[in-house]
């Protein structure tokens, strides 16, 4: 199996590192790259290189490390495992920075014009983003960011754990690395409902996304771009995905409230399919099951499949609080950002080269 290895040399003091591979076929022995992708600066072997392993397992668990003279730094986090047929395995290493992600200061990002109120921002950045700049991420938007990672900031401070939550499926090797944007509504009833999510909408495509794009390292494409939320938060997802699948190419819906003071219903019946990605749940028995199940066959009616660009679950005595969604929220993240997932619905998993436009 071909794995490739990306990691900024160029960055290091040393001019002699190298990257190379420890695998549990032997963790004393360096396995050397058999090909170069993207030479270093000179003297350096390269900060994309091609290892060959040879399969003899179902599995198997490996570590790139740098080795400089004497010295072998291991790379940070759990080993990767990597099956035999797995498709493209690509791995993106940091070596010197902590093991858990981090939320930024709050950005105040304006409303649309006319509107002089502002959203509180806060980003989630996964372990490895400051240190390995030649990676881009794919991007989580998430209404209700008051609730997200501080329960000072939540609802009853009870907040979702969103960075906990990234933070453990990465040390699972479960995901790819995202972005997460938590937003935070300046006027949650009129910004999550109809009419009033037409400027939420405009706001989040010609202000925030945009500013996102431009200030960090992201993949600014609809696959790459989720947006999310609960309740009403969820209504407004489903919105700015139906509305702008050119910008939100997968929209996550937790017990969101359908019917109750929005046009969803009358949109996706009446208008062309959109080529877009859901994930619909909701708590039972009274946790907008009703109104999930009924928007769940409006849109198979419309020729979403089930399994392919559609899920949807139900949890019993799942509740309409951040707790719950806290404790569900590791499914639409591993649906959307899953490696299995993801290379299914990728002819290849290709590599994202700061410099380079994306695949």
């Amino acid at each position: 199996m071909r794995i490739t290895v990306t990691y900024p040399l160029g960055s290091l003091e040393s001019r002699s590192a190298r990257l190379v591979l420890r695998t549990d076929l032997d963790w004393d022995a360096d396995l050397l790259p058999v090909e170069v992708l993207d030479p270093g600066l000179p003297g350096a072997l390269g900060d994309r290189v091609v290892f060959d392993i040879p399969f003899s397992a179902p599995f198997h668990a490996v570590k790139p490390c740098i080795r400089d003279s004497d010295a072998l730094h291991w790379s940070k986090g759990s080993d990767y495992v990597l099956s035999a047929h797995e498709p493209d395995p690509d791995i993106w290493p940091y070596f010197f920075g902590e093991e858990r992600g981090r939320v930024s200061e709050i950005l105040r990002v304006p409303c649309v014009e006319g509107d002089e109120r502002s959203h509180a921002v806060r980003v989630y950045f996964p372990p490895g983003y400051d240190e390995n700049t030649l990676r881009r991420f794919p991007v989580v938007y998430m209404n209700d960011g008051q609730n997200l990672f501080l329960p000072e900031e939540a609802f009853a401070g009870q907040e979702w754990q969103v960075d906990e939550t990234m933070d453990r499926l990465d040390r699972m090797n479960a995901i790819r690395k995202a972005l997460v944007v938590g937003v935070a509504p300046a006027d949650r009833m009129l910004q999550y409902t109809h009419p009033g999510y037409q400027a939420y909408g405009r706001f989040m495509v010609e202000r925030l996304k945009p500013l996102m794009d431009e200030l960090f390292r992201t993949r600014p494409g609809p696959t790459d771009t989720v947006v999310m939320g609960s309740s009403l938060g969820g209504v407004v997802s489903l919105y700015l995905a139906w509305e702008h699948p050119g910008v939100f190419g997968r929209a996550a819906c937790l017990s969101s409230t359908f019917g109750f003071q929005d046009d969803l219903f009358q949109r996706i019946e009446n208008e062309p399919k959109r080529d877009i990605l859901l994930y619909l749940d909701s708590g039972w028995p009274r946790d907008n099951f009703d109104a999930t199940n009924a928007m769940r066959d409006l849109l198979l009616s419309r020729g979403y499949v089930l399994g392919q660009d559609l899920v949807q679950f139900s949890f019993p005595d799942g509740k309409h609080d951040e707790g719950s969604w806290s404790g569900r929220l590791h499914v639409p993240f591993q649906f959307f950002l899953g490696r299995a997932w993801a290379s299914l619905r990728q002819p290849s998993n290709s590599q994202i080269i700061v410099g380079r436009n994306p695949a």
